[in-house]
């Protein structure tokens, strides 16, 4: 399977490179008497944890705070000393409260989060919940049901640049968007791939139907200067699936379809021949 590179985006790459090298000026400067350069030791906490996760953010701090309390116990008089650990004390305890403001803030929203923002994508947190009320009402009302996964391919071993990714997903959502049916649902499961919940569709149907799709998302690539093409992996709904034997079936399917030549459509069957329902790669 194609794997992107995940590296994080250039501007905080260049603040995080900006701040490890301004620690130890502002370290330096309270050692040599550079008062002036003090201001910054109280910002440090702050930085910190704006523009590293906060397990790296924590563990500069334990390195940093420590060092100052040293340099100033040694080079610094009484009177500006108290001064100075009470203003970065209550620089840091204001700090931790924003973290754990921010922290309290995105977990109290996250339920509310039915979307992908770059995508649109319904959110996979709530793909299982979603999935096993599909299968309870198909089993209610006696209907189909079928599950496919929409994965990108490239060349064996090819790593795709996070910006081309970032580039490429939110075209792919608004295509999905616009040829899918209002009850249709679809899911990004990873960077490379989209999971999609087809009611009222028996195997053949939804082969038929994701088929179909392929050939727009390709184009979508090629526009994009993307040397890549998509591939799908489709399972329909069968006596003793749940909601994750179904996800694990249509996935199956996928890798069959990546295994033997990728660009085409594999449906996975229960009988004595795998590959019954499959649709080649095109011509």
């Amino acid at each position: 399977m194609l794997q992107s590179v995940t590296k994080p985006p250039l501007p905080g790459r260049l603040y995080q490179i900006v701040y490890l090298a301004l620690t130890p000026l502002v370290l330096a400067a309270l050692w040599l008497g550079l008062w002036s350069f003090s201001y910054w030791l109280y910002a440090l906490p702050l930085v910190a944890f704006a523009i590293f996760p906060g397990a790296i953010a924590a563990g500069l701090l334990a390195i940093i705070l420590p060092a100052a309390v040293i340099i100033t116990q040694w080079h610094v008089l009484l009177p500006d000393r108290h001064q100075m650990l009470a203003a970065l004390s209550l620089a840091t305890l204001l700090a931790m409260i924003l973290v754990f403001m921010r922290e309290y803030k995105s977990r109290q929203l996250l339920p509310l989060r039915r979307t992908d923002e770059l995508t649109q994508a319904a959110s996979r947190e709530f793909l299982s919940a979603d999935l096993h009320k599909e299968i309870q009402r198909s089993e209610r009302e006696g209907s189909n049901l079928s599950v496919a996964i929409l994965g990108l391919d490239g060349a064996p071993g090819e790593a795709v640049p996070e910006e081309d990714i970032l580039a490429i997903l939110p075209r792919i959502g608004h295509y999905l968007h616009g040829k899918l049916r209002d009850f249709d649902t679809y899911y990004r499961t990873g960077n490379l791939e989209f999971l999609i919940i087809l009611p009222g569709m028996n195997t053949a149907e939804a082969t038929q139907t994701i088929s179909a799709l392929r050939p727009g998302l390709d184009q979508l690539m090629t526009n994009q200067g993307l040397n890549m093409t998509s591939s799908s992996g489709v399972a329909g709904l069968n006596i003793g699936d749940d909601a994750e034997s179904l996800q694990q079936n249509a996935v199956k399917a996928l890798r069959r379809a990546q295994q033997k030549s990728a660009d085409r459509s594999q449906a996975l069957s229960h009988d004595a021949h795998p590959d019954n329902g499959s649709t080649g790669a095109r011509p």
